[in-house]
């Protein structure tokens, strides 16, 4: 170290630098890996690309977790036999972040993968245990006490109690697709037939009474319906009509966000990836899809009509 001190003052340049050792550009290199991955999330490329960041960059926890959990194939519907085939790989990496990282949610992240791999192998108490211990109830969330911090008759107050509704109502959106989809008394006709009729419904909601919480409950609702029957046996008529209605919500709701602070700050918190527009975002990864489903719907004239409305 000593011998190269005098050559990195010579040249101008700090001790790291000379050793090829730039924290600095290190961080900013696997930020654009992050950011290329969560581009290409959906298109086939972006296992490659964070396989390749990690193998590059193994000691970084975000790195760590999302290569993961892209393994894992994403947060839920895991598939046990893949879990257990992973699971001292897995296990390796949840020990390094639990021990070493200071970032509360990949910490999470990586309790909840440990979760998961105890559900794969049939010990499901324990699980749940993990979620009853590492995780908190609805109602001690840090929006939740952001919120209380406030007095009610202040502007902090009620600009949190706003965006709180509407992630809470995205959130509760979500849960009511999903017991539509999922109800095992509802034929797929009938699921396409009610999430037309609720889209309808929310719609009209808003139209009367220019509240943007309606808005909000729409697309998120509609969004579910049109994933879950995209890729989960809709026709592309079904996916079409659902699809709809959906893109005409979330452009609406864009638009209601330039002028409501609260809904743009809760919109980014599920539409991190979108960059400046949601819906563009939304719209391009429909029209520009490459391979699965959503390229073979493009071949479909009802679907692909319904894109050449918004574009």
């Amino acid at each position: 170290m000593k011998i190269l001190q005098p050559l990195a003052y010579y040249f101008g340049v700090t001790l790291d630098e000379l050793m090829g050792y730039n924290q600095e550009k290190i961080q900013a290199e696997i930020d654009e890996m992050i950011a290329l991955y969560k581009k290409h999330l959906n298109d086939g490329k972006g296992h490659e690309i964070i396989a390749k960041a990690y193998h590059e960059h193994p000691s970084d926890y975000r790195i760590m977790h999302y290569y993961m959990w892209d393994v894992a194939g994403d947060l839920a519907d895991n598939d046990p036999a893949l879990l257990i085939a992973h699971k001292d790989e897995f296990l390796a990496i949840c020990k390094k972040i639990i021990e070493g990282c200071t970032e509360e949610n990949l910490r999470l992240g990586a309790w909840n993968m440990r979760a998961k791999i105890l559900h794969a192998e049939g010990k499901t108490d324990e699980a749940l245990e993990i979620y009853q211990i590492k995780f908190t109830d609805w109602y001690n969330t840090g929006a939740q006490k952001a919120e209380q911090l406030f007095a009610k008759n202040t502007g902090e107050y009620y600009f949190l109690l706003q965006k709180n509704l509407y992630q809470l109502a995205a959130f509760a959106a979500d849960k009511l697709g999903k017991t539509v989809f999922f109800d095992p008394a509802l034929s797929m006709e009938e699921k396409t037939a009610c999430a037309l009729r609720y889209g309808d419904l929310m719609l009209n909601a808003f139209e009367q009474t220019k509240d943007v919480f309606f808005l909000v409950i729409a697309m998120q609702f509609l969004g579910r319906m049109e994933n879950d029957l995209c890729y989960r046996g809709g026709t592309a008529e079904d996916v079409a009509a659902v699809m709809e209605k959906h893109l005409y919500a979330a452009k609406k709701l864009e638009q209601a966000g330039k002028n409501n602070k609260a809904l743009y700050q809760a919109l980014d918190s599920f539409s991190a990836d979108a960059g400046e527009s949601l819906f563009d975002f939304m719209l391009k990864e429909r029209t520009d899809a490459i391979g699965g489903r959503r390229a073979a719907l493009l071949k479909a004239d009802s679907y692909a009509a319904v894109l050449e409305k918004f574009k």
